[in-house]
């Protein structure tokens, strides 16, 4: 009868246990993650480091993880993406998850008048922190940046890029590639000589990008080595056409002492 009690009561503590631990683990999982603005605000840097306050080496990876799952590093001026989250007359505050809002002029957006809250823009940190602790953002530089990125990929490609000629420059014109102001030579216009600049003004046309100068940052675009590649495929695909004894159409385009010259297409 005892050992019947003993075993009773064994059961019950094993299930009272269970219990705990059971409930114990609910809680832990329904208690909410940290929120590591708090922890940040809450944590007495100066009391750590002078040996005061101590802290558990798990709390230390706790909130090395947190800064990194929460945080963007604002030291390292590199591009990152932010979400517009309110508009003034002037300026754009922007949420690039660090522990304040940037803010960027109005002024950098004018390509986009339609700009809207909830917007994901690209920023550059130009200012970690002003007089009034924001962070200072700049969209033109990140823009800059990305801007160079895409043409040294389109010329190390050799890709074709789109253009708008902006206006006409002592030897050539200004194209904005990008964002950037490219040169084209007005020797690379066409492979016919150009009487009149001011036609191309004001034309989107497509480049390739055949020089950059990293140092002085300048680009050169050419449109006449996409004309010659392209009269280069057209002549090899006539040629492969060619038969001896074949008849075939022509225009004449010149004639000298020493033959006629015939365009075949």
């Amino acid at each position: 009868m005892a050992e019947e009690k003993a075993k009773a009561e064994t059961a019950e503590t094993t299930a009272a246990a269970q219990e705990t631990v059971e409930a114990v683990k609910e809680v832990k999982e329904e208690a909410p993650a940290q929120d590591p603005q708090e922890f940040l605000e809450n944590f007495n840097w100066e009391k750590y480091e002078q040996g005061i306050e101590k802290v558990e080496d798990s709390k230390l990876e706790e909130f090395e993880k947190l800064v990194s799952e929460n945080f963007v590093d604002t030291a390292d001026e590199e591009v990152v993406t932010g979400t517009v989250v309110y508009l003034t007359d002037r300026e754009a505050i922007i949420d690039i998850n660090a522990k304040s809002e940037g803010v960027i002029s109005l002024n950098e957006f004018r390509y986009n008048p339609d700009l809207k809250v909830g917007d994901k823009v690209e920023v550059l940190i130009d200012i970690r922190e002003d007089k009034s602790g924001q962070l200072v953002l700049s969209h033109r530089k990140a823009r800059t940046i990305m801007a160079w990125d895409r043409v040294n990929a389109a010329h190390d490609k050799e890709e074709i890029v789109s253009g708008f000629v902006k206006c006409r420059t002592k030897g050539g014109m200004i194209v904005d590639v990008f964002g950037i102001e490219a040169f084209l030579p007005g020797s690379q216009i066409d492979v016919k000589p150009i009487r009149d600049y001011d036609q191309y003004v004001n034309k989107t046309m497509e480049f390739k990008v055949v020089k950059i100068n990293h140092e002085f940052k300048n680009v050169v675009v050419s449109h006449k080595a996409l004309i010659e590649a392209d009269i280069e495929e057209q002549k090899k695909e006539i040629i492969s056409q060619l038969e001896k004894g074949q008849v075939l159409e022509g225009v004449v385009k010149n004639i000298t002492s020493y033959g006629v010259f015939i365009d075949l297409g």
